[in-house]
Order: C-alpha cells, then structure tokens, then sequence
C-alpha cells in the first residue's frame, strides 16, 4: 500500500528551511464543497438511505461502553445522510477514531477476523481500515454494478457477504471505513488500456515493478472509482478512504514518459483535489463520510512532491486526511534526524506539528480542513539497517507524539495484519 519516496539530501534540507508562510501562499482558488456539522464516532441501527427527519439518534462505543446520542445538521438546519459520530470541531463530545487496517483477505477469514474483533473488544481501538478495492484493482465482494462486472473485478470476492459482515461490526459499535485503491489499478488498466497511463513513445506506461496505472484525468477512472464508493457507503461503510489517490512517484521522470490525458492543463494537484470534492459529495448523499491517504512527508512538504498531494488541496477536499506517517519510510537527516526508524517519537511530532499548520493556515483563509487522523507504524521494517521491531513501546510513542500536538485520532497500518496493541 504505502511506498514511499526517498528525497535526496538536498530536496531534504531545503523542505525543512522553507517558511511555512511561503509554503502556503499559494492556495488553491477552487472552492470548498458546503461543511456539514457532524457527530462524534458511531452509530448503531443504520439506515443507509437519506433522511426525511431533522433529528438522527447515534451510539458510539465509549471509554467505559457509555452511549451518548447526537443530531447531524447541516449549516441550513437540514438533516444529511451521515450517519458516523466523528470527530469534529463542532462537537461537544470528543471521541477519537482509533483504527487499525484489515486486508480482504482477513476480513474474509473468519478465524482470523475474529481475533481482531476481539482485539477491538478488550482495547480502546474503536474502527476498521477493511479493503473495498485493493492495489489488484480487485473488488472484495460482490459488486451490482455492470462496469466492475464488465472487467470481472468482483469475480473473485474475498467477503463472501459484505452486509453480514457490516452489520455484525455496527452491532458492536466498530465504525467501518472502505478503503478504496484509486489510480493504482492495473486491473482496470489492462482490461480498458485507453484508461491507462499512455507512454509518449506509444503502449501502455508501467511504473517500476512492472504495474500499470490509470490516468488520473480521465472523467471515466474518476466516475469508475467514485461508484464503487457509492457503492460501499450504501452496503453500510460509515466512511470511504481513497488510498493511492495521486500520481505515480518519481514524478520528473513519469512526466518524461507518460502522455497525460490532460487537454486543458490542470495541475496534478488540482485534478486530484477536483476528483476529491466530486467523490466526497456523492460519497456524502450516499450516507458515508469521505477520507484520503497522502504521503507522510506531504505534512511537511512545500508542493505536490510530483504526484498530485497538496497538503492544502486535500484537507479541504475530504472530512479525513490521513498522513502515512510512517518513522521507517523518512530519509536519513529528515527534520534533523538521523535513522528515523529508531526515533519514531521525534518523526511523529514534526509531522503532527507541520500538519497542524497547514491547517491553522486553513481555517484562517476561511477554509475548514479536514480532521488529521494519521497512519502509524506497526510494522517491522527489516529492510532499513539499523532499524527497530516496532511493539506496543513503539507504537505507544507515536500515539503520544501526536496526541501532545492536539491529535487524538490514529491508524495502525500492518501488511499481515498483526498488531502487538493494548489498552
């Protein structure tokens, strides 16, 4: 899922001496979508449909399994279709969304679900990462709609029933999210090749591991991506998380290669921003709340980095933004620190410190940002010398690292699934 870009030296140091006013005097002139005033974390007894009623009553799992109920306006006083208690400005009650990622292949796996529903239970984890659509561009259950059928991306579905198993998650107030893969989909790709990424020598461009991409502006991969999130929300996800939602990385040198679908000129940046506000809109009527995932060094970083990951673009595009802001994947010397992986206290802070304002920036511009809910580390990375095992102490330090600079939300990210977490 999460790769990352090893920035050299140079690029490196000049990020960290830019000024932050510099970094954002260039904000984006599209506008945001209308905010929606939203509750805290959870619900019980969806209704996936939009309602007709000014009041809506949820149930949120508690620090001491209390229930507290809240009503969803909007600004007009009108009811909206979100259903999630979150974790918003405007909120007199605050409880975090704290959640740890689930493969389609676990969420299948009854044995293996089970032990991180139970997980779940006896910790103050309270949410589920689970695969909608996955880095394959395969869908994780049975599709109804006749353009996933028409490349068979739901042939072969992990979730033998996706309702069952929303519903069993809801009944034990454990908020769902959708993650769904965008633009890396070789699927999708090789089964409709004018929708991939086009190599100006002629043929379908593939990045480094031999995988091909969709092209980012083309209206018809944006609208494929943005049903299957429709799709998922009114199955009963409370949330839809676009993953990969950007360029391929070693930007320079996609841009000598590919051939982009871009007639009118627009910016990576601005055309990942405008697929955002057009899926959180749809995503919004159909009854879930939308969130991204951007590069950890994109809290820090004064432009898109080459693959379309505007910091201030994106907060204001989604409810949700969530840096992977993982210790091993920061270059050595990144904020001043040499062998990030054995300091992930120290990488956590400056990024939550950078992402905050980016954000304070935001507000004041008259913009409302997204929530910071970052990804951290619960992986071992072997491939980093000299590197850590990353246990509950390490994985403690990054929740404190940001919760001291006001972030209260978190992402546990593990390939296989294994977490080392308790209470």
């Amino acid at each position: 899922m999460h790769k990352w870009i090893r920035l050299d030296q140079a690029f490196i140091m000049g990020i960290i001496l830019l000024s932050l006013a510099s970094v954002m005097s260039g904000c984006s002139s599209i506008e945001r979508q209308p905010e929606v005033i939203l509750p805290e974390l959870k619900e019980q007894q969806v209704q996936h449909k939009p309602v007709s009623i000014l009041q809506q009553k949820l149930v949120v799992k508690g620090s001491a399994e209390r229930k507290y109920s809240f009503v969803i306006k909007d600004h007009a006083g009108e009811s909206k279709p979100h259903r999630q208690a979150v974790n918003h400005p405007h909120n007199g009650v605050h409880k975090p969304v704290r959640g740890i990622y689930v493969s389609g292949w676990i969420a299948g796996d009854r044995k293996r679900l089970d032990r991180l529903i139970q997980l779940v239970d006896e910790t103050d984890l309270n949410a589920m990462v689970i695969d909608v659509k996955n880095d394959y561009g395969n869908l994780t259950y049975r599709s109804s709609l006749p353009e996933v059928k028409a490349i068979h991306a739901d042939r072969n579905p992990l979730i033998s029933d996706i309702r069952s198993l929303l519903s069993e998650l809801r009944a034990k107030h454990i908020y769902t999210i959708g993650r769904v893969v965008v633009f890396k989909d070789p699927l999708y790709a090789q089964s409709i090749p004018n929708g991939a990424l086009q190599k100006k020598t002629g043929g379908i461009w593939k990045d480094r591991k031999g995988k091909p991409w969709v092209d980012p502006y083309l209206a018809a991969v944006q609208n494929y991506n943005i049903r299957i999130a429709e799709e998922a929300a009114r199955l009963g996800f409370d949330e839809i998380q676009f993953d990969y939602v950007r360029f391929p990385d070693h930007g320079a040198r996609v841009n000598e290669e590919v051939r982009f679908s871009n007639t009118k000129g627009v910016s990576k940046a601005e055309i990942i921003g405008s697929f955002l506000r057009q899926a959180r809109a749809r995503v919004h009527a159909a009854g879930a709340l939308v969130s991204a995932d951007v590069f950890g060094l994109v809290t820090s970083s004064e432009d898109d980095m080459g693959i379309g990951q505007s910091w201030r673009i994106v907060s204001s595009a989604v409810d949700f933004i969530s840096p992977m802001t993982y210790p091993s994947h920061y270059s050595n010397g990144m904020y001043g620190i040499d062998q990030p992986d054995l300091h992930p206290k120290e990488i956590i802070r400056q990024a939550m410190v950078d992402a905050n304002k980016r954000n304070t920036y935001l507000h004041k511009s008259g913009r409302q940002p997204a929530e910071i809910r970052p990804w951290l580390q619960s992986f071992t990375a072997t491939w980093i010398h000299p590197h850590q095992h990353y246990g509950m102490n390490q994985i403690r330090m990054q929740i404190q690292a940001a919760m001291e600079q006001g972030v209260n939300q978190f992402l546990l990210w593990s390939s296989n699934c294994k977490y080392d977490y308790h209470s």
